[in-house]
């Protein structure tokens, strides 16, 4: 079941929400962390910097549970330029290496692409380290490839640098 997060469900969230991140960067996924990334630095990610965006209203945070677990979750970040209007970011698609491969997190942006449809933007964009299993998962679900910058994110395991790989997505109206 996917649902979008209100400020008031997040309180009850934030411990499932920091062990998917947990678990992922732990589990070798690029998404903006490094090792050594404890619980601790998990909470205070989604405390300090999604929560003050959920209760804004700057972002909307969609997740997909199981028993009232959260499995994965992922964040659309409508774009507030007066010039782009009809654009958003994809963040943080997440689903916890214990729920893998079994269409959560293509679930998880199908209902994000219908918000985003619902808000009358028509541009989505992402950034995802080139290496990452998610980029198929990108390409998959249609989007297209903007570009590849060299050397742009480290590792989480090791102090090597590595590539990343924008992208974006068009949606009819």
């Amino acid at each position: 079941m996917i649902s979008r997060l209100t400020d008031l469900d997040f309180s009850a969230a934030v411990d499932d929400l920091a062990e998917i991140l947990h678990a992922c960067v732990h589990g070798g996924a690029s998404i903006g962390f490094v090792l050594p990334f404890t619980m601790d630095d998990a909470r205070r990610y989604w405390l300090q910097n999604v929560q003050p965006g959920l209760k804004s209203g700057a972002l909307e945070v969609f997740v997909t549970h199981d028993n009232r677990i959260i499995q994965g979750t992922v964040q659309l970040i409508p774009a507030i330029m007066p010039n782009q209007p009809h654009r958003a970011d994809v963040a943080k698609l997440l689903v916890h290496p214990n729920a893998r491969r079994r269409g959560l997190g293509r679930a998880l942006m199908e209902a994000l692409f219908q918000r985003t449809k619902e808000l009358e933007r028509t541009m989505l964009v992402l950034d995802t380290r080139s290496t990452d299993p998610s980029r198929m998962l990108y390409l998959d679900l249609g989007f297209q490839i903007a570009g590849e910058i060299p050397n742009y994110c480290r590792n989480p395991f090791e102090t090597k640098l590595e590539p990343t790989t924008y992208m974006y997505k068009e949606l009819s109206a």
